[in-house]
């Protein structure tokens, strides 16, 4: 067996943790790493060993290539045989390969023996697939290691293991500089990626997490925001009027976002999703918040038409819960990508508040376009989860020149209660 050298920061891979967490950037050694130490672990001891990504359409999409090559480097061929679809040792150990993706409940149950699993790319391992995974890997003193390169704070295997590790977990951030076999090769990459892309350099080689997706259609302009601090608290004015911003969708999701103008300032103060709400269902909440409300925006088509079924229009809704809204004529009537247009102009007047728009947030990094897999060209953004969003911020911004801070109708009402008597007053 050849003499082995080992990041000593993963000494702890040797360790008894029920996870084992590394991440960073390329050159990071984590493949190299986790494959040796599984591999030295193997022939001290029989073990089982999954290794598992979320999706695995051949044994060439998985890390089987990676361990059949440390074995070699590794001089072991004499302890490990290396089989098409398994790698088996010679004292019992095994190694399998899976997706997940494909896997339910019942079909992962096979692999309730493991000792280990090892889950790579975890990046991209679906919420469904961690709450199927884990309860499954339950041997008595089981682990679970993982190895990826982040990709957004909001990926679900960074914030169940970045942002909240669970107990008896071990987190590890790794960079080219923790690996003792970089060469001079990776060493001329990475400072060609820092001359020639220094967008993507620190997601690239020093494994922070981007600001957006890849394509992502407003990229650019939410790494301007964060350089300069515009995503934050954004509190509420009582001195501009709040504006109430309407993306309609009926069947699935509905985009309420509340505005306020300061001079030339988009301030987004409040956002939420409504799943299969009513109209009148969601005014009543806004009026809890009580604020100086300016105007309705609603979308210039769908906001001023009747239903299918000749029932009021959200505009009629909206004004018989006491609302005032804005006339079809006064709200912008830009098709999308005029739309998207006009929203990178006004980027740099948007201030978002992080908390209350913590869900906006996550649909704008997310937000961007389809591509035709054939021609690899761009097209129209992709209707999805996060196109409510994104569709919301466009209103705003194309409509954001006609909020004032003063309107001649009265507020919405409050219903307040006085026994068995509902009495509507203005406030």
């Amino acid at each position: 067996m050849t003499p082995v050298e080992f990041p000593e920061k993963l000494n702890f891979l040797f360790q008894p943790h029920r996870y084992k967490v590394i991440y960073g950037g390329r050159g990071g050694t984590k493949s190299w790493a986790c494959s040796m130490a599984l591999l030295l672990l193997g022939i001290n001891k029989k073990i089982r060993v999954l290794c598992a990504r979320e999706v695995q359409n051949s044994i060439r999409d998985s890390v089987h290539r990676v361990l059949k090559d440390q074995i070699v480097r590794l001089g072991l061929t004499s302890k490990y045989e290396v089989l098409e679809q398994t790698i088996r040792g010679s004292n019992g150990t095994e190694f399998l390969f899976s997706g997940l993706a494909t896997h339910t409940v019942t079909s992962i149950k096979s692999f309730e023996g493991c000792d280990i699993c090892w889950v790579e790319e975890g990046q991209t391992i679906s919420n469904r697939s961690w709450n199927i995974l884990t309860p499954t890997i339950r041997k008595e003193d089981s682990e679970i290691w993982i190895s990826f390169n982040p990709e957004l704070e909001t990926d679900p295997t960074y914030e169940r293991f970045v942002k909240n590790p669970p107990e008896n977990s071990v987190v590890v951030k790794l960079s080219w500089r923790d690996n003792p076999w970089f060469n001079a090769v990776l060493q001329a990459e990475r400072l060609h990626c820092l001359r020639t892309n220094p967008t993507d350099y620190l997601n690239i080689w020093e494994g922070e997490c981007k600001v957006a997706v890849e394509g992502a259609i407003f990229f650019e302009e939410l790494q301007a925001m964060r350089r300069s601090h515009r995503i934050r608290n954004v509190p509420y004015d009582s001195m501009l009027s709040a504006h109430v911003v309407f993306d309609l969708g009926f069947g699935d999701a509905m985009a309420v976002s509340i505005v306020q103008r300061m001079t030339s300032e988009i301030r987004v103060i409040w956002y939420k999703e409504f799943i299969r709400e009513k109209l009148s269902t969601i005014a009543s909440e806004l009026r809890g918040l009580k604020y100086n409300w300016g105007k309705v925006w609603l979308p210039h088509a769908d906001g001023f038409s009747k239903t299918s079924k000749g029932q009021d229009s959200a505009e009629e809704i909206m004004k018989k819960q006491g609302w005032v809204c804005a006339k079809k004529s006064d709200v912008s009537s830009l098709g999308i990508e005029d739309g998207i247009r006009i929203t990178r102009e006004r980027f740099p007047r948007f201030y978002i508040d992080e908390k209350n728009c913590e869900r906006l947030i996550e649909c704008l990094v997310r937000y961007r376009r389809s591509i035709n897999q054939a021609t690899l060209q761009a097209g129209a953004p992709m209707h999805d989860a996060f196109s409510h969003g994104g569709d919301n911020l466009r209103y705003i911004a194309t409509n954001a020149d006609s909020m004032t801070n003063h309107i001649d109708k009265p507020r919405p009402y409050i219903a307040h209660s006085y026994g068995a008597l509902d009495v509507a007053v203005g406030y």
